[in-house]
Order: C-alpha cells, then sequence, then structure tokens
C-alpha cells in the first residue's frame, strides 16, 4: 500500500513539474494566437519553399493560423542596418524575427535592440541562449574559400587563407563578399588582430570583385570569376541541389562556423509569436527542415550532421565577449576591402 501510495505521490510530483514548466510555453502560445502574423527575415538560400515549410510545422505544433511571410535576406549587413536607422528614426522594425548570424546579431545586441525573452525557461537549452535572453541558436554554417571546380585546376586550389595573397587571384578573378565578419573571426579567434589586418590589407590589392554572397556565386557559376575569399556551406548546398560547380576548398584551416541566430528586434509588431517561432527553430521539427532546406544544423548537439563534421577540425565559433571586436573589425574591414 505505501510502495502504491508512493508511486502516485512521484506521479503527481512529475505531473506537476511538467505543468509548470508547459505553462511559460502556453502562455506565450496564447500570446501569439492574439497577434496571428509573423515577419521573418532569413538567409535568401532557405527559399520560399522552405519558408513555407517551416510555417506550415510552426502552425501545426502550436494550433496556430499565423501568416508567415517571408523575406528573404540576401545582405544582412544591409538588412541589420535598416532596424538601426528604423530605431534612430523612431520606427518599428519590419521583421518580428531575424534569423541573422550571431555576428550581425551583435550588431544588435551592442546598441540594446532585441525584445528579451526567457527562453531557457521556455524550454530552450541554456547552452543555446546568447546576447543576454535576445536570442537563441539554432545552427552553424562553414565557411571556406570556394572556387569553380570546372574552370579552376587541382594544383591552384588553395590549401591555406594565405594562398589567396597569391599574384595569380589579380585581375578580378577573386571575389570578396560583404560578409567582412568571416574575416573578422578569425581576428578575434586564434590569428589575432595584427595577423589578420595584415592579410587583409594584402586582400585588398588583389583587383577583387566586391558583392553579396548571392551576386557573387552568380558569377561564380558563370565563369567570371575563379573563385570567392569566403562562401558558406549554404551556398555549396545550393549548389549540390542544382548540380553547379562549385565547391568549398575544405582542407583549409581554422575553419569558420558563423552560428545562425533567431532573435525578436526591439519593437517588433508581433514579438510573442516572433519568440515562439524561434523557439520552434531549436526543436527537432525546425531543425529537421531547416537541415532539408537550409542545409545546416546545430554543431553543439551531438549526432547531427553539423557535430559529425566539425569532429577533428580546428573550428572558430564566436564567443558573446568577442561580439564587440568581431562588429568593430567587420566595419574596419569593410572599408580596407573597399566596400565603404
Amino acid at each position: 500500500m505505501k510502495s502504491h501510495a508512493a508511486v502516485l505521490a512521484a506521479a503527481a510530483f512529475l505531473l506537476h513539474c511538467a505543468t509548470l514548466a508547459a505553462a511559460p510555453i502556453d502562455d506565450l502560445v496564447a500570446k501569439a494566437k492574439k497577434e496571428g502574423t509573423l515577419e521573418l527575415l532569413a538567409p535568401s538560400t532557405l527559399g520560399p519553399q522552405g519558408a513555407q515549410a517551416l510555417a506550415a510545422a510552426f502552425n501545426k505544433k502550436y494550433g496556430l493560423n499565423a501568416k508567415v511571410n517571408y523575406s528573404p535576406s540576401n545582405n544582412m549587413v544591409g538588412d541589420v542596418a535598416k532596424v538601426v536607422t528604423q530605431e534612430a528614426a523612431g520606427a518599428r522594425p519590419e521583421w518580428d524575427v531575424m534569423v541573422v548570424t550571431d555576428a550581425h546579431h551583435a550588431t544588435l545586441w551592442l546598441r540594446k535592440l532585441h525584445q528579451p525573452f526567457h527562453y531557457a525557461k521556455l524550454g530552450v537549452d541554456p547552452r543555446w541562449v546568447q546576447y543576454d535572453n535576445g536570442t537563441v541558436i539554432m545552427a552553424n554554417q562553414f565557411v571556406y574559400p570556394a572556387y569553380n571546380k570546372t574552370a579552376l585546376s587541382d594544383k591552384d586550389v588553395p590549401k591555406r587563407w594565405e594562398d589567396l595573397l597569391d599574384r595569380k587571384w589579380k585581375g578580378g578573378k577573386l571575389g570578396m563578399s560583404t560578409t567582412t565578419h568571416h574575416l573578422a573571426r578569425l581576428a578575434a579567434g586564434s590569428w589575432g588582430e595584427q595577423r589578420t589586418t595584415e592579410f587583409v590589407k594584402a586582400l585588398a590589392k588583389q583587383d577583387l570583385v566586391l558583392g553579396t554572397m548571392g551576386a557573387l556565386y552568380t558569377r561564380l557559376q558563370t565563369g567570371e570569376i575563379l573563385a570567392i575569399a569566403t562562401l558558406t556551406d549554404s551556398y555549396i548546398n545550393t549548389a549540390k541541389k542544382a548540380g553547379a560547380p562549385i565547391i568549398h576548398a575544405d582542407k583549409i584551416e581554422p575553419v569558420v562556423s558563423p552560428a545562425y541566430n533567431a532573435g525578436v528586434p526591439k519593437g517588433a509588431t508581433d514579438p510573442n509569436t516572433g519568440a515562439l517561432f524561434a523557439i520552434f527553430l531549436t526543436t527537432v521539427e525546425g531543425q529537421n527542415l531547416w537541415e532539408q532546406y537550409g542545409g545546416q544544423t546545430s554543431a553543439f548537439i551531438p549526432g547531427t550532421t553539423a557535430y559529425k563534421y566539425a569532429q577533428g577540425k580546428k573550428v572558430l565559433y564566436m564567443k558573446p565577449e568577442q561580439a564587440e571586436t568581431i562588429d568593430r573589425l567587420s566595419t574596419d574591414y569593410g572599408k580596407i576591402l573597399g566596400f565603404q
């Protein structure tokens, strides 16, 4: 009898705990149901089909009927700058949730432009929560130089970052995108600021073709350029699906690994729906769909594709304490390379 009573008591306790854990997310769901719309900024490589699949699964999981409007991001630097400008003008941001890299969210965090939520209390692993409860990490990219394998011989493929400084790249053969934070991560990481800045100054003398990653990816396919100094695996995944001859120079180390973070900008019109969507992206359903359409998973969860890929490699992950340095150097390197 005592044993049976103990079992009932334990069951009641577990049920009570489950109810307490569920209450915060249930409250957020209730608030989201009153909003009904979600303005989503996410990478262009996700695509409309991927955004629609995520929206359908999101609505199904939480019993919503939210209209999800997807804005594809081809220039995260410009998108974040727009939010900063809108805040300064007293206007609301265009988006309810922004899926951009940790470096771009750092720009918002340093200006206190996130709407914080207690994501850990809402079920997100605390190790995934960043920027004073402003964002959650939901996936990792891997960044290397990339090239057109039909236009570049094996002997010319870069084996080190410094190989991009070779004279053979002069004359408009090498592209450099607006993602200068990729290089800033080298400075904040193992290379240090002096070595990286010298590298960037030398790179600027290579007659670079400047542009967004999307534009340079197209020029790489057509053979207008032979390589891009840094390209995310999002575009490599796109190339694989399309049968395009674009691949990474993946023998290079250290590997730069930006994280996609999801966060709600300060003043968002539908912040609760935005926060709930950020949480959804960390769930099994969200992760599976993001890998299917966007190509990434988290490098911090054992068993995922990204986790397995990172094993045995020298990978640079951004730490919150590096945010100010990376934000500053991203701007400095943009000026050196000719973007400003």
